[in-house]
């Protein structure tokens, strides 16, 4: 699967620092990568994040900071089918070299480096306010003020998202695939879906098809599918008051004992004790 190569230069002009935020209905997934650095936090929505070819659940309060031409998408909605909302920041490197080779520069350094696999943050109330900040602000006050967040990050613990620097490595053509494969997914998730109709939809043999799919996400087709489901599914049990047995045919799954099944193997818990212990939670938060 190749990602889609973004423009940044293109939207950005020629700022060093492009601050943004995102308010649309659902963040769609579109696979892509440039050659700028990405910070990203979700300040609503929740989905899955693909990143290389690791797929993850994402929450609101992601942060994450992604490397130089590495590939990735966030997938999902908001859990109270309001829009989402994202704080972007995509930057370059040239500006900070004469920073980056002196010493004080070591730690900002490594952090750019550790990139290349994806990092993630757990995000601080002093950060959130900085990135509203620096969607406010132009010019020389931007770069200065972002640069000063990448120097607090530097200083931060933070998780590898992939095990491995992350590279695309695929043509135009496989990269429409994927795009074309996984909105598919999205859209027809709550309908039967075999790996024969999904391989038809790319123009693939099945063969092929199980080849490409994994090598593209990390995951099998099934796997995969049942992924999106399950996230559905905690939407569902979490705003609805909908019956087990309903939420398990609304999100695709035939049969209410293969619903509970995969629901406990992916969420280590039942479809009713996970809507307890949500309400629970909300219950002692109010």
């Amino acid at each position: 699967m190749k990602p889609i190569f973004e423009n940044i230069p293109h939207e950005k002009g020629t700022s060093s620092f492009h601050a943004y935020r995102i308010v649309v209905p659902h963040f769609e997934f579109k696979w892509h990568f440039h050659p700028e650095y990405e910070l990203t936090y979700i300040v609503k929505g929740s989905g899955y994040r693909l990143v290389g070819n690791t797929y993850e659940e994402f929450q609101a309060g992601d942060f994450v900071l992604l490397g130089r031409h590495v590939p990735h998408t966030w997938s999902g909605k908001s859990l109270e089918g309001e829009p989402v909302e994202a704080v972007v920041i995509q930057f370059t490197k040239e500006p900070m070299d004469s920073i980056l080779s002196c010493q004080e520069g070591v730690a900002l350094q490594n952090l750019l480096n550790e990139a290349a696999y994806g990092i993630r943050f757990t995000v601080r109330e002093a950060w959130i306010q900085q990135l509203n900040h620096l969607v406010t602000l132009e010019g020389l006050n931007r770069m200065l003020l972002g640069i000063a967040l990448l120097e607090e990050l530097a200083q931060a613990p933070y998780e590898r998202i992939s095990p491995n620097p992350i590279h695309h490595s695929f043509s135009p053509q496989q990269e429409l695939r994927i795009n074309t494969i996984c909105r598919y997914i999205i859209g027809h998730f709550s309908e039967p879906l075999t790996v024969e109709k999904v391989a038809s939809v790319s123009g693939m043999s099945t063969s092929n098809f199980c080849k490409f799919f994994k090598k593209a996400t990390g995951k099998t087709f099934s796997d995969y599918v049942n992924e999106i489901r399950i996230q559905e599914a905690c939407m569902l049990l979490r705003e609805t008051e909908r019956k087990i047995s309903t939420v398990a045919i609304d999100c695709g799954f035939e049969t209410l004992s293969y619903f509970n099944r995969v629901f406990l193997a992916k969420k280590k818990c039942r479809p009713m004790a996970y809507r307890k212990s949500y309400l629970s939670i909300n219950t002692r938060a109010h």
